[in-house]
């Protein structure tokens, strides 16, 4: 396991991956001028993250301390619910370090560095996204039980991995989920999109292995960022249990 403080090691990225990095960050940056919220594409922007190569973790990180305060820690893989939540509370992003195979570019049901990097790492680099997502680990740390836990990553799930947001006339993605996935965030106007109701997301299953049947979307990315740092800011075992009682039939 990486320790905190140690330098990130690199990883050795092939030529072919590369080409995927260059294929992939290309089509989803050309998407993002029309299906991403302003607020991200300002992360974008900060962050630069190169267009030619895989980007190494450690380079990422020490600009994300710079722009937001914020690092990433390099896991294996998916890691258990309550670390990664947890970690987001001290302003620590999980990020694997591995690319997804070149048969599939556009789409991965596990989180790839192209997820973690184009999906969350950007957003991260603005302010307004590294408050709510630290605001989020902090709510995660106060679920004592495991169903508290579930209904707060129902809701993370709707809507920093797969929210969307009215704007300029348009539904725009921010959630790292879609912002990440060439062919779900070309998709957004086929899907079932809800009012954005907290309650709801935390009841609502889903499916990780196909594109979201059901979006949830914010009046703008403002209101998405109120409804949510609210939800966050309140949440813990016994907001759980007064949302459980308010939907009691």
């Amino acid at each position: 396991d990486h320790v905190a403080g140690d330098p990130i090691p690199d990883v050795a990225y092939v030529p072919e991956e590369d080409a995927l990095w260059l294929t992939v960050s290309t089509e989803l940056s050309g998407l993002h001028e029309h299906r991403a919220v302003a607020a991200y594409r300002d992360g974008a922007a900060r962050l630069a993250l190169p267009r030619d190569r895989v980007p190494q973790l450690g380079e990422v990180s020490s600009r994300l301390t710079d722009l937001t305060g914020w690092r990433i820690r390099p896991v294996p893989g998916l890691v258990p619910t309550r670390t990664f939540y947890g970690s987001l509370a001290t302003r620590t992003f999980c990020s694997t370090q591995y690319v997804r195979h070149h048969s599939v570019p556009f789409y991965t049901p596990e989180p790839d560095v192209m997820h973690e990097l184009i999906g969350h790492a950007c957003a991260l680099a603005e302010p307004r996204f590294a408050s709510l997502y630290e605001l989020a680990g902090r709510a995660a740390r106060r679920c004592e039980s495991d169903a508290s836990l579930e209904a707060f990553s129902r809701v993370f799930w709707f809507s920093l991995e797969f929210g969307v947001a009215r704007e300029d006339g348009g539904l725009r993605a921010y959630g790292a989920g879609l912002l990440s996935s060439y062919g779900e965030i070309q998709a957004l106007d086929s899907a079932d999109v809800r009012p954005l109701d907290v309650a709801a997301m935390a009841t609502l299953d889903y499916d990780v292995t196909r594109y979201q049947p059901v979006l949830f979307a914010a009046d703008s990315f403002v209101h998405a960022h109120e409804v949510l740092a609210a939800f966050f800011a309140g949440w813990d075992d016994d907001a759980h249990a007064r949302m459980r009682r308010d939907r009691e039939p």
